[in-house]
């Protein structure tokens, strides 16, 4: 019992001090370079999130690239906390470690969950004490790896992020994008399913949480294809955010949706400018035509 009150009282103390600042970062970087190869950083990033109790639910190498590795974990109470925000709260119940490899340096970066859950997620604010308490476990397993974590990628404050839009005009999280609708949750789990076992797209399966009794599926998918997909827009926007994706398809019912690309890709790379969004002013719809193929 007195682990456990030091640990809330952690917590809240943390909780208190991140209140008073208000301002978050899309992202966490090690400051320390493994000295390992891509896989064994790989094993060790399993590893020290198995030991704060996450499941690793999905692994793949963004653009096909194998210098690049994104890794996807999740927990018991993590999904149970974003499930009861049912406005696609479950987009939010997935932690993701970037792992790149620079010449002989290898680099681990962690999507923020304290960015992910204040943007997504209904109940942030009275849930906040148990939600720092994952985010934590997370940061922990990253640092147990050696090193300090330093955030980059821009800063929002938790107000802004609450209500997020690039621009005026520009969607905002409930501003969805439907892609299909179907007779029932089962039909659409089944017609998804079929499409992403055969790569429809040039698509790839990255991780599946299904949640049957609330009729709940999010699936993150990999772009493979080289022309449009994640190959050609993340060199462009920043590979340093590669924890960023998989891209999402979430089902809730018998309704499969997506962010909009114009919300998701800005939310993750609040710092680039117009200019630089114009390069890929086709890649929300490009991402649309993909993930809409699937639900097909």
């Amino acid at each position: 019992m007195k682990k456990i009150s030091l640990v809330y009282i952690f917590c809240l103390i943390a909780s208190m001090a991140f209140a008073q600042d208000g301002k978050l970062s899309p992202f966490y970087k090690l400051n320390a370079t493994q000295s390992f190869d891509l896989e064994q950083a790989k094993i060790n990033v399993e590893n020290a999130f198995v030991g704060k109790s996450f499941d690793l639910i999905g692994d793949y190498h963004p653009e096909n690239n194998e210098g690049f590795r994104v890794l996807c974990f999740t927990r018991k109470d993590l999904s149970e906390l974003c499930l009861k925000s049912k406005d696609r709260g479950a987009l939010a119940s997935v932690i993701r470690v970037g792992i790149s490899k620079k010449g002989e340096a290898v680099n681990l970066s962690l999507l923020n969950p304290q960015y992910v859950f204040c943007a997504y997620l209904s109940n942030y604010e009275s849930d906040k004490l148990s939600l720092m308490a994952i985010a934590n476990d997370a940061k922990e397993a990253l640092t147990s790896l050696g090193g300090n974590l330093e955030d980059f990628g821009g800063v929002l404050t938790e107000k802004d992020l609450k209500k997020y839009h690039y621009k005026m005009m520009m969607p905002y999280f409930n501003d969805p994008v439907e892609l299909n609708t179907f007779t029932s949750f089962e039909d659409g789990l089944a017609k998804i399913r079929k499409n992403l076992e055969s790569r429809k797209g040039n698509t790839t399966l990255v991780y599946e949480q299904v949640f049957t009794d609330e009729k709940v599926a999010v699936f993150g998918v990999g772009l493979m294809n080289a022309e449009d997909g994640e190959g050609y827009f993340l060199p462009i926007i920043g590979e340093d955010h590669i924890a960023a994706m998989p891209y999402e398809i979430i089902l809730q019912g018998n309704e499969a949706t997506m962010l909009h690309g114009k919300y998701r890709f800005a939310l993750y790379w609040p710092e680039l400018t117009m200019g630089t969004f114009m390069k890929i002013m086709s890649t929300p719809g490009d991402v649309e035509d993909f993930l809409e193929g699937i639900t097909q």
